[in-house]
Protein backbone atom coordinates (compact mmCIF):
# COMPACT_ATOMS: atom_id res chain seq x y z
CA UNK A 1 0.00 0.00 0.00
CA UNK A 2 2.80 2.43 0.87
CA UNK A 3 5.14 1.80 -2.03
CA UNK A 4 6.01 4.80 -4.18
CA UNK A 5 8.12 4.89 -7.32
CA UNK A 6 9.47 7.38 -9.83
CA UNK A 7 9.84 6.67 -13.54
CA UNK A 8 11.99 9.09 -15.50
CA UNK A 9 11.56 10.20 -19.07
CA UNK A 10 14.39 8.07 -20.45
CA UNK A 11 12.90 4.90 -19.01
CA UNK A 12 9.41 5.91 -20.15
CA UNK A 13 10.58 6.52 -23.73
CA UNK A 14 12.42 3.19 -23.83
CA UNK A 15 9.33 1.35 -22.61
CA UNK A 16 7.08 3.20 -25.05
CA UNK A 17 9.52 2.57 -27.89
CA UNK A 18 9.28 -1.20 -27.55
CA UNK A 19 5.52 -1.25 -26.95
CA UNK A 20 3.95 1.19 -29.42
CA UNK A 21 1.55 -1.31 -31.03
CA UNK A 22 0.32 -2.38 -27.58
CA UNK A 23 -0.16 1.25 -26.56
CA UNK A 24 -2.41 1.85 -29.58
CA UNK A 25 -4.57 -1.05 -28.40
CA UNK A 26 -4.56 0.40 -24.86
CA UNK A 27 -5.83 3.69 -26.25
CA UNK A 28 -8.51 1.90 -28.28
CA UNK A 29 -9.81 0.08 -25.19
CA UNK A 30 -9.71 3.30 -23.17
CA UNK A 31 -11.85 5.14 -25.71
CA UNK A 32 -14.39 2.31 -25.56
CA UNK A 33 -14.33 2.32 -21.75
CA UNK A 34 -14.88 6.07 -21.74
CA UNK A 35 -17.72 5.77 -24.26
CA UNK A 36 -19.34 3.15 -22.02
CA UNK A 37 -19.33 5.60 -19.10
CA UNK A 38 -16.80 3.73 -16.96
CA UNK A 39 -14.58 6.78 -16.45
CA UNK A 40 -14.56 10.24 -14.96
CA UNK A 41 -12.87 12.90 -17.07
CA UNK A 42 -13.50 16.44 -15.73
CA UNK A 43 -12.67 19.55 -17.67
CA UNK A 44 -9.00 20.47 -17.84
CA UNK A 45 -7.91 23.36 -15.64
CA UNK A 46 -5.73 26.05 -17.21
CA UNK A 47 -3.21 28.11 -15.29
CA UNK A 48 -2.33 31.17 -17.37
CA UNK A 49 0.10 34.03 -16.82
CA UNK A 50 -0.67 37.71 -17.46
CA UNK A 51 2.83 38.45 -18.75
CA UNK A 52 3.05 35.25 -20.84
CA UNK A 53 -0.28 35.01 -22.68
CA UNK A 54 0.87 32.14 -24.92
CA UNK A 55 2.06 30.00 -22.00
CA UNK A 56 -0.05 27.78 -19.80
CA UNK A 57 0.08 24.86 -17.37
CA UNK A 58 -2.84 22.46 -17.55
CA UNK A 59 -4.16 20.04 -14.93
CA UNK A 60 -5.97 16.96 -16.25
CA UNK A 61 -7.54 14.92 -13.43
CA UNK A 62 -9.28 11.66 -14.31
CA UNK A 63 -10.43 8.23 -13.20
CA UNK A 64 -10.38 5.15 -15.44
CA UNK A 65 -12.44 2.08 -14.59
CA UNK A 66 -13.21 -0.85 -16.85
CA UNK A 67 -10.71 -3.12 -15.10
CA UNK A 68 -7.98 -0.47 -14.92
CA UNK A 69 -9.18 1.15 -11.68
CA UNK A 70 -6.70 4.01 -11.51
CA UNK A 71 -7.05 7.69 -10.74
CA UNK A 72 -4.55 10.46 -11.21
CA UNK A 73 -3.64 13.81 -12.62
CA UNK A 74 -1.34 15.09 -15.36
CA UNK A 75 0.27 18.49 -14.85
CA UNK A 76 1.55 19.62 -18.24
CA UNK A 77 3.05 22.94 -19.23
CA UNK A 78 3.12 24.48 -22.68
CA UNK A 79 5.63 27.29 -23.10
CA UNK A 80 5.97 27.93 -26.86
CA UNK A 81 8.84 30.38 -26.30
CA UNK A 82 10.97 27.39 -25.29
CA UNK A 83 11.32 26.58 -28.97
CA UNK A 84 13.37 29.74 -29.47
CA UNK A 85 15.90 28.31 -27.00
CA UNK A 86 15.98 24.95 -28.75
CA UNK A 87 14.22 23.10 -25.94
CA UNK A 88 10.85 21.28 -26.05
CA UNK A 89 7.69 23.32 -25.67
CA UNK A 90 6.01 20.89 -23.26
CA UNK A 91 7.02 19.31 -19.97
CA UNK A 92 4.86 17.24 -17.67
CA UNK A 93 4.46 14.98 -14.67
CA UNK A 94 1.80 12.33 -14.09
CA UNK A 95 0.70 11.21 -10.63
CA UNK A 96 -1.07 7.87 -10.29
CA UNK A 97 -3.39 7.11 -7.35
CA UNK A 98 -4.56 3.76 -6.04
CA UNK A 99 -8.35 3.55 -6.41
CA UNK A 100 -8.84 1.45 -3.25
CA UNK A 101 -7.10 3.84 -0.84
CA UNK A 102 -6.52 7.05 -2.77
CA UNK A 103 -2.81 6.87 -1.99
CA UNK A 104 -0.47 8.02 -4.77
CA UNK A 105 1.86 5.22 -5.80
CA UNK A 106 3.91 6.61 -8.68
CA UNK A 107 5.00 9.77 -10.44
CA UNK A 108 6.15 9.61 -14.05
CA UNK A 109 7.87 12.12 -16.30
CA UNK A 110 4.91 12.59 -18.56
CA UNK A 111 5.94 14.49 -21.65
CA UNK A 112 6.70 11.04 -23.08
CA UNK A 113 3.37 9.68 -21.80
CA UNK A 114 1.47 12.63 -23.24
CA UNK A 115 3.21 12.41 -26.61
CA UNK A 116 2.62 8.65 -26.77
CA UNK A 117 -1.10 8.80 -26.01
CA UNK A 118 -1.53 11.66 -28.49
CA UNK A 119 0.34 9.77 -31.19
CA UNK A 120 -1.44 6.51 -30.46
CA UNK A 121 -4.86 8.16 -30.69
CA UNK A 122 -3.90 9.79 -34.00
CA UNK A 123 -2.74 6.51 -35.52
CA UNK A 124 -5.75 4.64 -34.16
CA UNK A 125 -8.06 7.24 -35.72
CA UNK A 126 -6.24 6.94 -39.05
CA UNK A 127 -6.70 3.17 -39.03
CA UNK A 128 -10.36 3.31 -38.03
CA UNK A 129 -11.34 6.15 -40.36
CA UNK A 130 -9.37 4.98 -43.41
CA UNK A 131 -10.03 1.28 -42.94
CA UNK A 132 -6.42 0.38 -43.68
CA UNK A 133 -2.76 1.16 -43.09
CA UNK A 134 -1.65 2.81 -46.29
CA UNK A 135 -1.44 6.38 -47.56
CA UNK A 136 0.26 7.32 -50.81
CA UNK A 137 0.93 10.97 -49.90
CA UNK A 138 1.22 12.21 -46.33
CA UNK A 139 1.61 15.83 -45.23
CA UNK A 140 2.79 16.62 -41.70
CA UNK A 141 2.27 20.21 -40.55
CA UNK A 142 4.46 21.10 -37.58
CA UNK A 143 7.80 19.42 -37.00
CA UNK A 144 7.98 19.08 -33.22
CA UNK A 145 8.10 16.18 -30.80
CA UNK A 146 4.41 15.31 -31.23
CA UNK A 147 4.79 15.05 -35.01
CA UNK A 148 7.85 12.84 -34.59
CA UNK A 149 6.00 10.58 -32.18
CA UNK A 150 3.03 10.28 -34.53
CA UNK A 151 5.32 9.16 -37.36
CA UNK A 152 7.06 6.70 -35.03
CA UNK A 153 3.72 5.18 -34.09
CA UNK A 154 2.71 4.94 -37.75
CA UNK A 155 5.94 3.03 -38.40
CA UNK A 156 5.39 0.75 -35.40
CA UNK A 157 1.91 -0.11 -36.72
CA UNK A 158 3.50 -1.00 -40.08
CA UNK A 159 1.85 1.68 -42.17
CA UNK A 160 2.92 2.02 -45.79
CA UNK A 161 3.58 5.58 -46.96
CA UNK A 162 4.46 6.47 -50.53
CA UNK A 163 5.98 9.80 -49.50
CA UNK A 164 5.95 12.21 -46.57
CA UNK A 165 6.14 15.99 -46.88
CA UNK A 166 6.88 18.04 -43.78
CA UNK A 167 5.95 21.70 -43.44
CA UNK A 168 7.04 23.96 -40.60
CA UNK A 169 7.37 27.74 -40.32
CA UNK A 170 10.96 27.16 -39.20
CA UNK A 171 12.72 25.36 -42.06
CA UNK A 172 15.45 23.89 -39.85
CA UNK A 173 12.89 21.91 -37.88
CA UNK A 174 10.96 20.83 -40.95
CA UNK A 175 14.16 19.66 -42.61
CA UNK A 176 15.24 17.85 -39.44
CA UNK A 177 11.97 15.90 -39.20
CA UNK A 178 12.06 15.09 -42.92
CA UNK A 179 15.60 13.75 -42.54
CA UNK A 180 14.61 11.73 -39.46
CA UNK A 181 11.62 10.31 -41.33
CA UNK A 182 13.80 9.22 -44.24
CA UNK A 183 16.82 7.94 -42.30
CA UNK A 184 15.27 6.49 -39.15
CA UNK A 185 11.80 5.49 -40.33
CA UNK A 186 12.55 4.55 -43.91
CA UNK A 187 9.97 6.58 -45.81
CA UNK A 188 10.71 8.93 -48.66
CA UNK A 189 10.44 12.41 -47.12
CA UNK A 190 11.14 16.03 -47.94
CA UNK A 191 10.63 19.49 -46.49
CA UNK A 192 7.88 21.59 -48.06
CA UNK A 193 8.35 25.34 -47.75
CA UNK A 194 4.77 26.15 -48.84
CA UNK A 195 1.77 24.45 -47.27
CA UNK A 196 -1.14 25.11 -49.67
CA UNK A 197 0.36 23.30 -52.69
CA UNK A 198 1.18 20.10 -50.77
CA UNK A 199 -2.23 19.87 -49.14
CA UNK A 200 -3.76 19.26 -52.55
CA UNK A 201 -3.60 15.60 -53.44
CA UNK A 202 -2.54 14.36 -50.01
CA UNK A 203 -4.33 11.28 -48.73
CA UNK A 204 -3.50 12.01 -45.11
CA UNK A 205 -2.78 15.35 -43.40
CA UNK A 206 -1.48 15.63 -39.83
CA UNK A 207 -1.63 18.96 -38.01
CA UNK A 208 0.69 19.07 -34.97
CA UNK A 209 1.47 22.75 -34.43
CA UNK A 210 1.21 25.36 -31.68
CA UNK A 211 -1.20 27.53 -33.69
CA UNK A 212 -3.61 29.61 -31.63
CA UNK A 213 -6.06 30.44 -34.41
CA UNK A 214 -6.96 29.12 -37.87
CA UNK A 215 -4.71 29.84 -40.81
CA UNK A 216 -5.95 27.11 -43.18
CA UNK A 217 -8.92 28.99 -44.58
CA UNK A 218 -9.13 28.47 -48.35
CA UNK A 219 -12.40 26.73 -49.28
CA UNK A 220 -10.60 24.14 -51.41
CA UNK A 221 -7.92 23.30 -48.83
CA UNK A 222 -9.25 19.75 -48.36
CA UNK A 223 -10.72 17.29 -50.83
CA UNK A 224 -13.46 14.65 -50.52
CA UNK A 225 -12.12 11.46 -48.97
CA UNK A 226 -9.06 13.21 -47.54
CA UNK A 227 -8.31 12.28 -43.92
CA UNK A 228 -7.20 15.15 -41.70
CA UNK A 229 -5.83 14.51 -38.20
CA UNK A 230 -6.51 17.80 -36.45
CA UNK A 231 -4.23 17.04 -33.49
CA UNK A 232 -3.36 20.65 -32.66
CA UNK A 233 -7.04 21.61 -32.91
CA UNK A 234 -6.81 25.26 -33.97
CA UNK A 235 -5.29 25.25 -37.48
CA UNK A 236 -8.49 24.81 -39.49
CA UNK A 237 -11.14 27.45 -40.22
CA UNK A 238 -14.64 26.62 -38.95
CA UNK A 239 -16.06 26.84 -42.48
CA UNK A 240 -13.85 23.88 -43.46
CA UNK A 241 -15.05 21.98 -40.42
CA UNK A 242 -18.66 22.54 -41.47
CA UNK A 243 -17.94 21.02 -44.89
CA UNK A 244 -16.49 17.80 -43.51
CA UNK A 245 -17.29 14.69 -41.55
CA UNK A 246 -16.20 15.45 -38.00
CA UNK A 247 -15.10 12.77 -35.57
CA UNK A 248 -14.09 13.84 -32.05
CA UNK A 249 -12.70 11.99 -29.05
CA UNK A 250 -15.22 13.61 -26.68
CA UNK A 251 -17.77 16.15 -27.89
CA UNK A 252 -18.09 18.19 -24.71
CA UNK A 253 -14.36 18.48 -24.24
CA UNK A 254 -13.74 19.54 -27.83
CA UNK A 255 -16.36 22.29 -27.70
CA UNK A 256 -14.30 24.75 -25.71
CA UNK A 257 -11.14 26.88 -25.79
CA UNK A 258 -11.79 28.04 -29.38
CA UNK A 259 -10.82 24.79 -31.02
CA UNK A 260 -11.85 24.53 -34.67
CA UNK A 261 -14.98 22.50 -33.75
CA UNK A 262 -15.79 25.03 -31.03
CA UNK A 263 -15.51 27.88 -33.54
CA UNK A 264 -17.84 25.96 -35.85
CA UNK A 265 -20.34 25.61 -33.02
CA UNK A 266 -20.11 29.33 -32.30
CA UNK A 267 -20.63 30.09 -35.99
CA UNK A 268 -23.73 27.92 -36.38
CA UNK A 269 -25.17 27.80 -32.87
CA UNK A 270 -25.45 24.02 -33.02
CA UNK A 271 -23.47 20.78 -33.20
CA UNK A 272 -25.19 19.24 -36.19
CA UNK A 273 -21.84 19.07 -38.00
CA UNK A 274 -20.50 16.48 -35.54
CA UNK A 275 -20.56 12.98 -37.01
CA UNK A 276 -19.74 11.25 -33.73
CA UNK A 277 -16.89 10.11 -31.52
CA UNK A 278 -14.13 7.76 -32.55
CA UNK A 279 -15.51 5.15 -30.17
CA UNK A 280 -18.90 5.44 -31.88
CA UNK A 281 -17.25 4.82 -35.24
CA UNK A 282 -15.46 1.77 -33.79
CA UNK A 283 -18.77 0.50 -32.40
CA UNK A 284 -20.59 1.13 -35.69
CA UNK A 285 -22.80 3.86 -34.22
CA UNK A 286 -21.37 6.59 -36.48
CA UNK A 287 -20.26 6.39 -40.10
CA UNK A 288 -18.09 8.53 -42.37
CA UNK A 289 -18.10 8.56 -46.16
CA UNK A 290 -15.75 9.57 -48.96
CA UNK A 291 -17.90 12.39 -50.34
CA UNK A 292 -16.40 14.94 -47.95
CA UNK A 293 -13.12 15.35 -46.07
CA UNK A 294 -12.91 13.50 -42.75
CA UNK A 295 -11.49 15.48 -39.82
CA UNK A 296 -10.50 13.86 -36.52
CA UNK A 297 -10.26 16.37 -33.66
CA UNK A 298 -9.06 14.94 -30.32
CA UNK A 299 -9.05 17.33 -27.37
CA UNK A 300 -6.89 14.90 -25.44
CA UNK A 301 -8.44 13.01 -22.53
CA UNK A 302 -6.86 12.53 -19.12
CA UNK A 303 -8.03 8.91 -19.09
CA UNK A 304 -5.62 8.22 -21.96
CA UNK A 305 -2.74 9.50 -19.85
CA UNK A 306 -3.83 7.21 -17.04
CA UNK A 307 -4.03 4.18 -19.31
CA UNK A 308 -0.61 4.75 -20.87
CA UNK A 309 0.93 5.83 -17.56
CA UNK A 310 -0.37 2.74 -15.78
CA UNK A 311 0.99 0.56 -18.59
CA UNK A 312 4.43 2.22 -18.45
CA UNK A 313 4.49 1.89 -14.65
CA UNK A 314 3.75 -1.82 -14.80
CA UNK A 315 6.39 -2.39 -17.47
CA UNK A 316 8.93 -0.34 -15.51
CA UNK A 317 8.37 -2.41 -12.40
CA UNK A 318 8.77 -5.65 -14.32
CA UNK A 319 11.94 -4.47 -16.06
CA UNK A 320 13.49 -2.91 -12.97
CA UNK A 321 13.38 0.60 -14.43
CA UNK A 322 11.15 2.05 -11.70
CA UNK A 323 13.02 3.85 -8.91
CA UNK A 324 11.45 2.98 -5.57
CA UNK A 325 11.35 5.79 -2.99
CA UNK A 326 11.63 4.31 0.49
CA UNK A 327 9.66 6.02 3.29
CA UNK A 328 7.94 8.42 0.91
CA UNK A 329 4.99 8.54 3.31
CA UNK A 330 5.87 10.01 6.66
CA UNK A 331 3.14 8.23 8.59
CA UNK A 332 1.69 4.85 7.73
CA UNK A 333 -0.37 4.26 10.89
CA UNK A 334 -3.16 6.42 12.20
CA UNK A 335 -2.06 5.91 15.83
Amino acid sequence: MFEFSVIGGKAAREIIGRNRPRIVEQVRETYLTHEAGASVNPDSYFLRFPEKPDARIIALPAFLGGGQEVAGIKWISSFPANIEQGIPRASAALLLNDYATGYPYAVLEASQISAARTAASAVLAAEVLSGGRRAERVVVVGAGIIARNILEFFRAREWEFGSVQVHDQLPQYGEALAEYTAVELGWEAEFAAELAPVLKGADLVVFATTAGEPYVTAPDSFAPGQLVLNISLRDIAPELVLGSYNVLDDVEHCMKANTSPHLAEQLTGNRDFVTGTLAQVINGDAVVGDDKPVIFSPFGLGVLDLAVGRFVHQEAQQSGQAVEIADFFGETKRW
